[in-house]
């Protein structure tokens, strides 16, 4: 038979009744608890941190081969052009190779 951790009572209070019974973690036992985090963007990784500076076990899963590589974290952003300024070292050249740098070397060379 399933159980489906539903709490009982009208719909309305459900939640209310959920946080009012759910058993806390008390601060000596946190060593005893996995917490397992899925993603190492930004919020995962921050997440991760948080909860690893407070004393709990933390695992980390990201589909990437490093958790550097997840996006957000990676992520140079904005948008990059060659400037024609005077005497700042900028060309098509420097853009290309910061493009592939930024990219781990791991850019099309074509596409970029």
């Amino acid at each position: 038979m399933l159980d489906s951790k539903v709490p009982a009572g009208p719909l309305a209070q459900k939640w209310s009744n959920h946080k009012f019974n759910l058993k806390l973690v008390n601060p000596a036992n946190k060593r005893k608890f996995t917490v397992i985090v899925v993603g190492t963007g930004l919020a995962g990784a921050s997440a991760a941190a948080s909860l690893a500076e407070l004393g709990y076990n933390v695992i980390t899963f990201c589909y990437q081969d490093s958790p550097r590589r997840a996006h957000s974290i990676a992520a140079q952003g904005g948008i990059n052009a060659a400037k024609s300024y005077q005497n700042d070292g900028d060309s098509v050249f420097r853009l290309f190779y910061d493009t592939i740098k930024g990219g781990d070397y791991r850019s099309r060379e074509a596409n970029v």
